[in-house]
Parts: structure tokens; C-alpha cells; sequence
């Protein structure tokens, strides 16, 4: 709401007065402005010295809009990246539960395999 920051050619004089307009979706806003030391050769710093009242209104409105989409793009990242972990949760748990499976029937059969082959040794032995 103080002031933004340029993406210029080339940089301004530090101090300079200048008038900044720019489009938004909530309408054109028009200030004056000074310009601050320059960030890099093509990126300046501006602070507003004078801003009407609707303008100020339309720079708040275009503003609060803004951090309200990146708030709502932020909330629907966070939803998908929870779905996303739960899929991969949910599909972690189901292999681990099939590789259980699978390596209890292969003792239980070892178990039974064992105990018939003791069974038909100790009947061999009595015979």
C-alpha cells in the first residue's frame, strides 16, 4: 500500500518525482511517486508520496484480492500435497500387509511340511 517495486530499462535518479499508473483487476490506480535507490540495474523501488482516496481503495481491493487467490491456491496445494500422502500411505500399508500374508502362509506351510515329515519318520521308526 506504501509503494511497490519497477521493473524499468533503466534505472531512475534516486528522488526523482514521478507519476505511476497501473491497471488491476479492481481498476486503474494513479500516484505520484518517489523513486528509491535502485535494486539492480533493471528493478527500482518506489514509495507513493501522494494517492487519492479511491485510488488507495482500488490498490487495497486489487491487493486483499490477490492474497485472498494465493491463500485459496495455497489451501488447494495443501489439499492435493494431503492426498497425495495419503495415496502413498495408503499404498505403503498395503504391501507390507500382502508381504505378511504371504510370509506366514510360507511358515505355516513350512510348519505343516515339518510336522508331516517328523510324523512319517517317527512311523518308520516304530515299524
Amino acid at each position: 500500500m506504501n509503494g511497490g517495486l519497477l521493473s524499468l530499462p533503466s534505472p531512475i535518479d534516486q528522488g526523482s518525482q514521478v507519476k505511476v499508473m497501473f491497471l488491476t483487476h479492481a481498476g486503474t490506480v494513479l500516484g505520484a511517486a518517489e523513486m528509491l535507490s535502485p535494486l539492480t540495474s533493471t528493478q527500482q523501488p518506489f514509495r507513493f508520496v501522494s494517492l487519492p482516496v479511491d485510488d488507495r481503495r482500488r490498490l487495497g481491493a486489487a491487493i486483499q484480492s490477490s492474497l485472498n487467490l494465493n491463500s485459496a491456491n495455497a489451501d488447494a496445494a495443501e489439499q492435493k500435497w494431503m492426498e497425495k500422502l495419503r495415496a502413498a500411505s495408503n499404498s505403503e500399508n498395503r504391501p507390507r500387509g500382502r508381504l505378511f500374508k504371504v510370509a506366514a502362509g510360507a511358515f505355516a506351510l513350512g510348519i505343516l511340511g515339518l510336522g508331516c515329515a517328523l510324523y512319517l519318520f517317527q512311523v518308520q521308526i516304530l515299524k
